[in-house]
C-alpha cells in the first residue's frame, strides 16, 4: 500500500495484500489523491473522444438502449437542490476503479463491507481522463436523465438508481455518456479485495483481479476509495461529496450529482 502522506512525487509501489488504512495518519487530504492519481497516469497520455451511449453498451454484460440527449443549459443546473425539499443526508462508500487506458466505472457502497453496490456505472471515458482533470484542483461529475413525466404517471416514479443511460458532464463539458451495468464476477473480485480498505488510492498488480475487466492491454488496475456525503435533494437529484479523510471543513475537490429533469411530451 502506498503511503499516501509521504510518496508525492516518488516511485508508486503495488501492494500485494489487501490492508486497512489509518485516516488520520496516512491520509491528508483528498489533494493526496489528485497528487497519487498524477504520479500514475503521466501528462502525456493522449486525448479521448466522447463516447456514445450504444458503445459503452456493447462493452456491459447488458444491452441498454440510448436515452434522450440533455438539454446543454442544463449542465449547470446540479449546482444545487430543489429549494421545496428538504434534503436528507448519509454517509457512503464510493470506488473508482479501472484500468490505465480502459473506461473507469463508479460503486456507491453503504459500507466497505457492503457486497451489494447500490449502483454501479460505467464511465465513457478513460481512467487517464478522469485524473487529469483532478488536476485541476476541483472535479465535479454531473449525470443527467431525461424523464417522461406522463410515463411516470402511469409506472410510477423510477429510481435515479434505475437509470440506464445518463449524459456526463465533467467540470460542465459534456464527455459523452454513462451507462448502469450490473455486477460481474471481476467487479466482485476487485470489490472483496478492498474489503478491507476504507480509504485511500493506488494500484492492484494483475495477479489479484481477473483479467476481464476491460483494461486496453494494462495489467494494473488502478483506484481511488472514499467516503462520501449523499444528499438527497429530491426523487430527481441526488449528489454526492467527498469527504476529506483529515476530517477538515475545506472545499470539496469530488462532487458527483445525479439529476433528472422532467419534459411533459407533446400530444394526447
Amino acid at each position: 500500500m502506498v503511503d499516501l502522506g509521504s510518496q508525492r512525487g516518488q516511485v508508486l509501489h503495488l501492494m500485494s495484500t489487501a490492508t486497512s488504512v489509518d485516516c488520520g495518519s496516512q491520509v491528508r487530504r483528498t489533494s493526496s489523491f489528485r497528487s497519487l492519481m498524477e504520479c500514475m497516469v503521466p501528462a502525456c497520455c493522449g486525448g479521448f473522444q466522447p463516447t456514445s451511449p450504444s458503445s459503452l453498451s456493447d462493452s456491459s454484460s447488458n444491452s441498454l438502449s440510448s436515452s434522450s440527449s440533455s438539454s446543454s443549459t442544463s449542465s449547470a443546473s446540479y449546482e444545487s437542490s430543489p429549494a421545496h425539499h428538504s434534503p436528507s443526508t448519509s454517509t457512503v462508500t464510493g470506488t473508482f476503479f479501472g484500468h490505465r487506458k480502459g473506461r473507469v466505472s463508479f460503486c456507491l457502497q453503504d459500507s466497505t463491507k457492503s457486497s451489494r453496490p447500490l449502483l454501479l456505472l460505467e464511465f465513457g471515458v478513460p481512467t487517464s481522463y478522469l485524473a487529469r482533470e483532478m488536476r485541476h484542483g476541483v472535479l465535479r461529475i454531473a449525470l443527467e436523465c431525461c424523464g417522461d413525466n406522463r410515463r411516470r404517471v402511469h409506472s410510477g416514479s423510477r429510481s435515479l438508481y434505475g437509470v440506464p443511460v445518463w449524459s456526463m458532464y465533467c467540470n460542465g463539458r459534456k464527455v459523452g455518456y454513462s451507462v448502469k451495468r450490473q455486477v460481474t464476477a471481476n467487479d466482485a473480485t476487485v470489490l472483496k479485495v478492498m474489503q478491507s480498505i476504507s480509504v485511500g488510492a493506488g494500484v492492484l498488480p494483475k495477479y489479484m483481479v481477473s483479467s476481464g475487466i476491460d483494461g486496453g492491454g494494462d495489467d494494473q488496475l488502478m483506484y481511488l476509495r472514499a467516503k462520501f456525503e449523499r444528499v438527497i435533494g429530491s426523487t430527481d437529484s441526488e449528489s454526492f461529496y467527498m469527504i476529506n479523510p483529515d476530517g477538515s471543513s475545506g472545499g470539496q475537490d469530488l462532487s458527483i450529482f445525479l439529476l433528472r429533469s422532467r419534459v411533459t411530451p407533446n400530444g394526447p
